[in-house]
């Protein structure tokens, strides 16, 4: 019997309904996930402290909870902007494009690389994107009995500004902050998160309240973020003319045309910064520089192409490739093999959105 009761989503069913409703960046292909040697010392900065003792007893009733309604191991919920997540076993690195999000872990552990970062999250802890990523992701505990079990909520822009707008400045975390600031972190879960995440998870029982009470209940989960360590990132990001704004002008541009050349000048002008600042606080804010982010963005994009049944060749010079050697050679480092040989592992393979939750 699995840990919180009912049974563990079967891996091989992907809702139908749910990977229709998500774009293409939210289509996730399995990889070999290799770390970086200078990525450890960010896995270590990147973990949250966690100390699930005292709240295991309501994480073990919320798992128990999302699993009944878990139909498969990416569920997109009734909730608006509301999805959980499910595996019963680690699995291989996952790549996708975070939106804007937050993440809580219930039960079991991530891995996600950003860039050069690493983040390594767990029970209790919670991982927020306020910038469109893209990353790897896996899961590396899970068992039938103890499965990994997420939740995660699209963040709004608008919600979140309305929200800041009515709160003290001096109750926002680290509102003051003037350092570089990153498009993504991991912290520590507290009681009183926990409890509005209880309270936006148990509309899932009760599917007749969702249109009254989760417009409430999802304030009251960005009001607990926003006091926390991570607010002023989330403070800034629903800020129009913040530093992490303007990067994410200029990032949204980059996935609408990351086929063509790109010209650092080009986007410093779009984020309204200078060449110099814009380059390092785009480096802070993704751990990419904008080459490597582009870069990033099409071999991504051409393994969603291999994965459907392109040939190599025609995929790369899809996505903006002038040179067919170049696009192998830098896939198979991103990815571990050639392009030719993992689209046939691939073929068969393709899943919608675990990656991203």
């Amino acid at each position: 019997m699995m840990q919180g009761g009912g049974e563990c989503p079967d891996p091989g069913k992907i809702g139908g309904a749910a990977a229709a409703s998500l774009p293409d960046h939210g289509i996730c292909l399995p990889i070999p996930l290799k770390t970086k040697a200078g990525g450890r010392a960010l896995l270590a900065r990147g973990r949250a402290k966690t100390d699930v003792g005292a709240m295991q007893d309501r994480l073990d009733s919320i798992c128990a909870q999302v699993l009944r309604h878990a139909v498969s191991p990416y569920y997109e919920s009734p909730v608006p902007r509301l999805v959980v997540a499910t595996q019963c076993a680690p699995t291989s690195g996952v790549a996708t494009v975070y939106e804007p999000v937050t993440c809580l872990i219930l039960q079991g552990t991530k891995q996600v690389v950003i860039g050069d970062a690493v983040l390594r999250y767990d029970a209790s802890s919670y991982f927020v994107a306020s910038l469109d990523l893209p990353a790897v992701g896996r899961v590396v505990e899970a068992t039938a009995e103890k499965p990994y079990v997420a939740a995660a909520l699209r963040l709004d822009r608008a919600v979140l500004a309305d929200l800041i707008a009515s709160m003290d400045p001096a109750s926002i975390g680290n509102a003051a902050s003037r350092g570089e600031m990153t498009g993504f972190a991991v912290s520590a879960v507290t009681p009183e998160m926990l409890e509005a995440w209880a309270g936006l998870l148990a509309l899932l029982d009760q599917p007749g309240d969702i249109a009254m009470l989760a417009p409430m209940r999802e304030r009251e989960i960005l009001y607990r973020l926003l006091q926390g360590p991570l607010g002023g990132q989330l403070c800034a990001i629903a800020q129009e003319d913040s530093r992490l704004s303007r990067v994410r002008r200029a990032i949204l541009w980059m996935h609408d045309h990351y086929q063509e050349m790109l010209r650092t000048s080009a986007l410093a002008e779009i984020a309204g910064m200078s060449v110099a600042s814009f380059h390092r606080h785009f480096k802070a804010a993704t751990a990419m520089s904008p080459l490597q982010f582009q870069k990033t963005l099409r071999l991504h994009a051409a393994r969603r192409l291999l994965a459907s049944g392109s040939e190599a060749s025609r995929a790369a010079y899809s996505v903006g490739y002038e040179s067919a050697s170049q696009f192998s050679r830098e896939y198979a480092r991103a990815f571990g093999m050639p392009p030719s040989r993992d689209a046939e592992r691939l073929r068969g393979m393709v899943q919608a959105g675990v990656g991203a939750v």
